[in-house]
């Protein structure tokens, strides 16, 4: 590999895009973090995340902007796995010596099990289930909101602002998580429609961390909604064991606060990942690097 070469490696969700700048032999140079990256969310917002997280990196290591050609990046996009969104992204001009585009999901599978038959489900703003056996690839679910991601955070927000809305129709009884959320939009059913109407999957699940608390304080409408999204785990889970995917590990922002919600058969497969998102797309850009002839 040219040693005058540095690798990145992105890990772009729908709340933030983290980016990891390494030296050839490996060493991390710097680390950062900005905005949403998702594919779905549009190109122009992704890749603004995907440069503007590389900049702060290479500042952080003591680099200026030119030291862009030196990069051969690795983008671990969530929406990358849809055909039309990574055609999209391979066509839109970048300062990169070279970009590999791979989905986020793909990324975290292979740093957390390596070269390793393995799976993982990535529970965050969306949620999808991914598993590598045999050389082979499959996925379950994670195709995007609103039909798809039961049990992340956009998921959770969208079912609690329906609880809401069930309360104040007296569909469901009041709880103290419900009154407050209803209270945050000046108790206004026309203001939560209005809302939702605009809202991203980011901002949706902007309510996960309120309602994970809430569940901790027995809150019957938190405690329902944790344990509905535990069980679309279990069925993520489920999928990929039923391809040969013994080993999985449960990654994302939310995998902690589920993680005790999921059922007990769903958790004799955890292992704990050897590495993270950012792990995988490194070593994906460094295969790619040892493609690329040294420079003239």
């Amino acid at each position: 590999m040219d040693q005058n070469l540095l690798l990145l490696g992105v890990d772009g969700g729908g709340t933030r895009c983290r980016a990891r700048l390494a030296a050839p032999c490996g060493t991390v140079l710097a680390e950062a973090v900005t905005g949403a990256a998702n594919l779905r969310l549009g190109i122009e917002r992704s890749f603004s995340s995907v440069i503007g997280a590389a900049a702060q990196c290479l500042r952080q290591a003591g680099m200026s902007e030119h030291n862009f050609s030196r990069i051969v990046a690795c983008l671990a996009l969530a929406g990358a796995s849809e055909p039309n969104y990574v055609a999209a992204a391979q066509r839109h001009p970048h300062p990169f010596r070279r970009t590999v585009i791979a989905t986020d999901a793909h990324a975290a599978c292979l740093g957390a099990h390596g070269d390793r038959d393995g799976g993982i489900v990535v529970t965050g703003t969306g949620t999808v289930g991914w598993a590598r056996v045999k050389g082979e690839t499959y996925r379950v679910g994670g195709w995007g909101t609103p039909i798809s991601d039961e049990g992340s955070g956009a998921w959770l927000g969208g079912e609690l602002l329906r609880r809401v809305l069930w309360a104040r129709d007296g569909r469901v009884p009041w709880t103290p998580l419900l009154r407050g959320v209803f209270a945050d939009f000046n108790e206004s059913p026309h203001a939560i429609s209005d809302w939702v109407a605009q809202a991203r999957p980011g901002d949706l699940g902007s309510f996960a961390p309120q309602i994970v608390d809430s569940a901790s304080k027995g809150d019957q409408a938190a405690i329902e909604l944790i344990s509905l999204a535990a069980a679309h785990i279990d069925a993520l889970v489920a999928g990929l064991v039923a391809v040969g995917a013994e080993r999985i590990s449960l990654v994302g922002g939310l995998a902690s606060s589920v993680g005790p919600w999921l059922s007990l058969s769903t958790r004799s497969h955890f292992v704990e990942p050897t590495g993270d998102a950012l792990t995988g797309a490194l070593t994906l850009a460094r295969r790619a690097a040892y493609d690329l002839a040294p420079a003239a």
